[in-house]
């Protein structure tokens, strides 16, 4: 399958490494095409600081700067087929950008996102990941999302990286009537 970013590399970010990823995500029981085929195609290396873009394919979570990480791979796959497959997307708000690797993802597969991270260089490290594999249908908000983004309220699906112990009713009440929240740890609805 061909890609439409430049997914040129080496060593541990080739092609041959990616797919051996996607072998283990299904093996592990993702079975999404549309999931496989953006993850596919979507280069993680470059959410990565250069001296772990090497690990970028492994089946793990990385760091990435202020006490955060790059979410595993199969919880992405697995927390993006649950909503995928919940209905349409055409707005889907995700708390915890982070370096912006699950919001790629989803901006993929929904027509509009709103991601709200409370750490502003990594924000603005997402912004820039975003930009420059081109995808134009996503937001960016500075804040704790804990409360989401009531302004942009209702939406098909609120995917949580950041997920709190207990979820704040004002949050759940900013979901389509048949709306799904996954968090990190725990199926909201």
């Amino acid at each position: 399958m061909s890609s439409k970013y430049n997914l040129n590399g080496i060593g541990m970010t080739s092609q041959r490494t990616r797919e051996r990823l996607l072998g283990r995500l299904m093996d592990q029981g993702i079975s999404s095409l549309g999931v496989l085929d953006v993850m596919r195609s979507t280069p993680r290396h470059i959410f990565l600081d250069e001296a772990l873009s090497h690990r970028a394919y492994e089946d793990v979570a990385l760091p990435i700067g202020h006490n955060q990480t790059i979410s595993q791979p199969y919880i992405v796959a697995r927390m993006t087929e649950a909503i995928v497959t919940s209905g349409p997307l055409e707005t889907v708000l995700e708390i915890g950008t982070g370096c912006g690797y699950q919001t790629a993802i989803i901006a993929q597969l929904a027509k509009k996102v709103y991601t709200i991270e409370r750490i502003k260089p990594l924000l603005d490290r997402a912004k820039a990941n975003i930009k420059s594999l081109r995808l134009r249908n996503t937001d960016f908000k500075h804040d704790d999302g804990s409360l989401g983004w009531e302004q942009k309220a209702p939406f098909d699906a609120i995917i949580a990286t950041a997920a709190p112990q207990e979820v704040p009713n004002e949050l759940l009440q900013q979901l389509n009537p048949k709306g799904w929240a996954v968090g990190y740890s725990s199926w909201w609805r």
